[in-house]
């Protein structure tokens, strides 16, 4: 019999697939719209599902139905100069690769076989960076560089301050939730896409659905699982061991959120008639597939997560180092962008 959480994992999964398909949901085509074209829709869609998702987490830690301050984001020591490298390279690598690990998911289940590539990648590099041959250098550098601070959250910053607790949460969620929303509803053009809002509203509750799944719904005192929600870095790369060694190894909450979302996107994909099968264009395009891949599955596992996992997840605790880690995202995703315009001119010259 499957765990409960398994289950509701595996029902999410397919509804980000679903959704990820028919809007394009992404952070790093939503930057690269907003950068090339001028067009903000995607990047604004983005910003309400961070928005939703902030003030789920945030209602579900202030009525104790879910313990977020035991999730990996809200650890009382952590990395600033490895959390932000590792997000840079991540930020880097899903410019190089033209989407991160949860639009490669969607990408594959539509046909795509450089997606295939780039997941086997993300998944190998991940594996060698957090349990193999990268491992001691990470846990080295981590070791060296970490720092235990007396706050680790926005709230937690307020209430040091001398605000309460409850209230601190309370003005936290308004600024962070009211910023993004204000940011997103800014853009005409955007309050006409009807499609992106409901994007980002979905893609938020999804998150916060995450939370109440693994946080209460899946709660065992005898079988503990990890407080989490959607994240797709070290779940990739789990659902790659699952695949290799499935007889040691049991079904959990990431990996059958990685399940699902490769099946609603296959079955979104052949039931809208859009399955086609592609490949790459050249050996170029292949390398710097690749390459960007594995700049993912390495940067993605010093910095404890993608774009969805420390961009979406991790924000919603309001923790400090996913601040450091989406930081360190944008950044790498800004230079890849300059990069990959300047590269254009370079060659005409």
């Amino acid at each position: 019999m499957l765990d409960i959480s398994v289950s509701a994992g595996f029902v999410m999964g397919i509804a980000f697939g679903v959704i990820g398909l028919l809007s394009g949901f992404c952070l790093s085509s939503g930057l690269r719209d907003w950068w090339n074209a001028n067009d903000g829709r995607k990047i604004r869609s983005y910003a309400v599902a961070l928005a939703v998702a902030i003030a789920g987490a945030q209602v579900l830690a202030a009525a104790g139905v879910v313990e977020i301050g035991k999730s990996l984001y809200l650890q009382p020591s952590f990395s600033p100069p490895l959390i932000f490298v590792g997000g840079l390279l991540f930020g880097l690598g899903m410019i190089l690769s033209n989407g991160c690990a949860s639009r490669a998911l969607v990408l594959l289940g539509n046909g795509n076989l450089r997606s295939l590539v780039v997941l086997v990648i993300i998944g190998i590099a991940a594996q060698m960076t957090l349990k193999g041959l990268l491992a001691p250098s990470r846990l080295a550098i981590m070791q060296w560089t970490q720092i235990s601070p007396a706050t680790v959250s926005a709230p937690a910053l307020l209430a040091s301050i001398g605000i309460g607790d409850t209230a601190a949460r309370i003005v936290a969620t308004l600024i962070g939730s009211g910023a993004l929303l204000a940011f997103a509803f800014s853009d005409r053009q955007f309050r006409r896409s009807r499609a992106q809002i409901a994007t980002g509203l979905a893609i938020g509750l999804l998150v916060t659905a995450g939370w109440l799944t693994t946080g209460w719904l899946g709660a065992d005192e005898f079988n503990p699982i990890p407080v989490t929600s959607l994240t797709f870095i070290a779940p990739v790369a789990d659902t790659l061991q699952y695949a290799m060694l499935s007889t040691g190894l049991s079904l959990n909450f990431g990996i059958a959120v990685v399940l699902g979302v490769l099946t609603g996107s296959v079955a979104t994909s052949l039931l809208t008639g859009r399955f086609r099968v592609e490949g790459y264009a050249s050996a170029d395009h292949m390398m710097r597939s690749m390459s960007g891949a594995a700049l993912m599955g390495i940067g993605g596992a010093m910095a404890y997560g993608c774009s969805v996992g420390q961009g979406l997840t991790g924000l919603s605790t309001l923790s400090i180092s996913s601040a450091i880690a989406v930081a360190g995202i944008l950044t790498g995703a800004a230079v890849g962008l300059r990069r990959r315009a300047v590269a254009p001119a370079l060659v005409a010259q």
